[in-house]
């Protein structure tokens, strides 16, 4: 995972309209309902299946700490996934998506290139056919570098052209180094 894919996913969490199991034993019954097999679930998380029969029983109650945190992650990206759709589509037709970032923006211009020196923090909504993009890439597999195009463009678009009131001879900008990135829709 990349780090738009990591921060699609913070804002997705942020979605739960209740929070997840908080046991062991009802967060692996809950992987067991999703996955189906107890040879599943320990393929996700990385354990026999005997050790997920064991933790789902309570004969096992404290797993490694790296055990625990994939557990923790695998029903977290499983968990209310109708709110998440929901909260996507309202994103992708209408809401749109705010990305804040602090990062090394380029640009290609009629004067030439610049990966501009200095680090920009910038705090921009993008419209919803970015978002329905962005989204799409996700669904599909594309790389973070072709996720950090569409932010680039959407970018472009509404911070750097205004809308196309300013800054007409951009052609081309680029995300060069991410500080850090984050997303809400």
């Amino acid at each position: 995972m990349g780090e738009i894919d990591d921060a699609l996913e913070r804002a997705d969490r942020e979605a739960f309209t209740r929070e997840p199991p908080k046991t062991l034993q009802a967060r692996i019954t809950y992987l067991l309902k999703q996955l189906g097999t107890s040879a599943a679930v320990a393929a996700e998380i990385g354990v026999t299946a005997d050790s997920v029969n064991r933790y789902r029983r309570g004969a096992r109650k404290h797993p490694p700490q790296h055990i625990a945190a994939r557990i923790d992650a695998a029903v977290r990206s499983r968990w209310q996934p109708q709110v998440r759709k929901r909260r996507r589509k309202l994103a992708a037709t209408t809401g749109g998506i705010t990305v804040e970032t602090r990062a090394r923006f380029g640009y290609t211009a009629p004067v030439g290139t610049t990966d501009d020196g200095r680090f920009r923090r910038l705090t921009v909504h993008l419209p919803a056919s970015y978002a329905r993009r962005l989204f799409d890439a996700r669904d599909q597999g594309s790389s973070d570098q072709d996720m950090r195009k569409i932010i680039a463009d959407g970018f472009k678009e509404v911070y750097f052209q205004d809308g196309g009131s300013r800054a007409a001879g951009l052609s081309d900008v680029e995300i060069n180094d991410i500080d850090y990135l984050d997303v809400d829709f």
